[in-house]
């Protein structure tokens, strides 16, 4: 890693002997295109702008408490600090790029009640191309024993009224698996609970979206307003069996909030590729990653039919990863008999299930397995610390960790525990029904993937999937992190033909279902089809081939409502992936990623037919130059992905 830190200017504009009165101070990002205000009269606010226009006007800060007045202003500012961050660092696990900029200028505040209690408060500033972020920092009281947080007062006032693409969960406590659906900012209400990340198009060339990075031991963060349009403000999910109103955080010490995050960009690609999220989590804590290895993992599950929890099926699908390349396979629900009991057995498979022999056989097949787990059962009479060890001892690569539900801050604590526990171990995690990721890959890489979307499982029991929702995830839940959507279904069909029913069907067509595994990210990459679907079909020879992590990520054209075009290269290949919305369309791409020189492109895309005959797939190969504009027509829920190889000079 390499690590530079230089004093950038700040301008404070009032100054007293027993410290710092600022009524203005101003921290820009290294290419002075946003620039961070906070104001420091009777009530502490901060504002932003981007290439000279507010993006977020005058804004509160502070906090309110159970039994002591808020914070919120008549502050002195005690000290400052100013840094620039200018280090690199390379990713455990790549899932953009395999090196990571992080460039900022940094604005560290520490301020002091002038009156009252004197209590103190430091609030962090940082400035970055692409976004800003925030956090607060809280001390111990003059009085012994925890205070109690009941509201984040921070707010973002957002100018006019931008197009917004929203997620609202109506309450605390789901597993995050809802539609995103674009409406003017103002429609929401202060009954909200909008999750992040929110995305919102100002105009053409300026995109915001709000997420929030580390999370640790404090409460997840929603959105709602207060009455007046636009004005944002943070809802805290409050502790099990706390009115809204109540407690959310608890702490005695010393406790840091997660950091509020801004993604700024000219277009939405801007906040595809930007690694802000992960920029604001630590280092890895795990000295020696090299057991953490990414990878495609089948799963004997219920989504693709009547699959039963029996060692022929388990099996058969060990020897369905092993003739695909793949380097896992995932051990659905059952393995231990009945779950979400209190006689479930985390550390005993079921009768049917000789789970020495699993392993021995997958290991013959070099594959590895994951093992799924109820949350509950892994929580109860903390099994999991027996548990993993065992797994460990076993031989088990990782374990899915299903139905938390929360994130309030009793389960964001449980949250670091398990995945703790797992890196000690040697376990990969993926966490379904669970909230949105938070940048913890970077300080434990082992926490690979997590669900909290809407994916491929509920083309089984719902009718709410649509190409358009698929679409749009890769500009808004995608922004936060890792997701594991399932893709890989293959029993696509058109949106008359579909319904609800087993085998499950997918409403799009089969380079679209491609495009999956090349646009949306998560190292982890499990797939939710029937070998029998998938074998010897049009298109499995690309699951043989695709990766899960990539050394660059680029934008090459889209928007939400319409398409996303992304390119993704591993090593020395590029992989370019294209998804459509519900409209057959031609679409033109510049291809101004890649350098000079000739380029072999295998190809998988719709044809004239995949409107109607959705698993219709055409292959073919072409040679391009550099530079060269690209047009591909994409069917009604139609897509696109190729592979891209260098192969001479111009």
């Amino acid at each position: 890693m390499k690590s530079t830190k230089t004093v950038f200017l700040i301008i404070l504009t009032a100054f007293v002997s027993s410290g710092i009165k600022a009524q203005m101070i101003q921290v820009y990002s290294p290419d002075k295109k946003i620039v961070v205000q906070v104001d420091n009269e009777e009530k502490l606010s901060y504002q932003v702008s981007f290439d000279g226009n507010r993006v977020v006007e005058p804004s509160l800060l502070g906090f309110e408490f159970i039994d002591e007045p808020a914070m919120d202003g008549n502050f002195d500012i005690v000290t400052h600090d100013y840094q620039t961050i200018n280090e690199t660092w390379k990713p455990v696990v790549k899932s953009k790029h395999d090196k990571v900029l992080n460039h900022c200028n940094e604005l560290r505040l520490r301020l002091k009640e002038k009156s009252g209690l004197r209590r103190l408060m430091d609030i962090t500033f940082r400035a970055y191309n692409d976004g800003v972020s925030f956090r607060y920092k809280l001390y111990r009281s003059g009085t012994i024993g925890n205070r109690k947080i009941s509201k984040e007062l921070t707010t973002f006032n957002i100018p006019h009224d931008p197009d917004a693409w929203l997620v609202d969960y109506g309450g605390y406590s789901s597993p995050q698996e809802s539609e995103f659906f674009k409406q003017k900012l103002s429609t929401l209400t202060d009954t909200s609970k909008a999750g992040l990340p929110l995305l919102m198009e100002y105009k053409k060339d300026c995109w915001v979206a709000i997420t929030e990075a580390n999370i640790d031991n404090y409460s997840g963060f929603y959105i709602g307003t207060s009455g007046n349009p636009n004005q944002l403000i943070t809802k805290l999910a409050p502790l099990p069996k706390e009115p809204e109103s109540g407690t959310k955080v608890v702490f005695d010490d010393e406790i840091e909030s997660p950091w509020r995050v801004l993604m700024i960009g000219k277009n939405p690609g801007i906040l595809i590729e930007s690694e802000i999220v992960q920029n604001l989590n630590e280092s890895s804590k795990i000295s020696d990653p090299s057991w953490i290895v990414p990878g495609i993992s089948a799963w004997d599950n219920w989504w693709s039919g009547d699959v039963k929890m029996e060692m022929p099926v388990i099996k058969k699908y060990i020897d369905f990863a092993s003739e695909m390349g793949w380097k896992y396979m995932l051990v659905d629900w059952q393995w231990y008999g009945k779950f979400n009991t209190p006689e479930a057995d985390i550390m005993k498979a079921a009768p049917q299930i000789d789970m020495e022999e699993v392993i021995r056989y997958a290991r013959s097949k070099n594959v590895r397995i994951l093992l799924w787990l109820y949350s509950k059962d892994v929580n109860r009479n903390s099994a999991y610390k027996q548990a993993f060890p065992l797994y460990h001892q076993w031989g088990i690569a990782g374990v899915k960790i299903d139905f938390m539900d929360r994130d309030d801050q009793q389960m964001v604590r449980w949250y670091r525990d398990i995945i703790k526990c797992a890196a000690d171990n040697q376990l990969l995690v993926d966490f379904h029904g669970a909230y949105k990721p938070d940048g913890i890959i970077r300080t434990f890489p082992n926490m690979i993937t997590r669900e909290g979307v809407m994916g491929n499982e509920f083309y089984k029991f719902s009718n709410k999937m649509n190409s358009s929702h698929n679409v749009k995830l890769a500009y808004t839940r995608m922004l936060a992190g890792q997701m594991d959507y399932t893709p890989g279904g293959f029993l696509n069909v058109t949106d008359r033909q579909y319904k609800n029913q087993i085998p499950t069907v997918v409403s799009n067509t089969r380079a679209a279902e491609l495009s999956k595994f090349v646009i949306y990210e998560s190292p982890l990459t499990v797939v939710c089809d029937h070998p029998d679907n998938i074998r010897n079909q049009p298109g499995a020879d690309f699951l043989k081939l695709v990766p899960t992590v990539w050394d660059d990520t680029r934008f090459v054209s889209g928007h939400p409502d319409n398409y996303i075009a992304l390119a993704r290269r591993n090593k020395e290949i590029w992989f370019l992936g294209v998804m459509n919305n519900s409209k057959r369309k031609t679409v033109e791409l510049k291809l101004d990623f890649l350098e000079a020189g000739m380029y072999e492109m295998e190809i998988w895309e719709d044809t004239k037919k995949s409107d109607l005959v959705p698993t219709e797939l055409r292959k073919r190969t072409v040679t391009i130059k550099n530079g060269k504009l690209l047009k591909i027509d994409l069917a009604i829920n139609g897509g696109y992905v190729s592979t891209i190889k260098r192969i001479g000079e111009n």
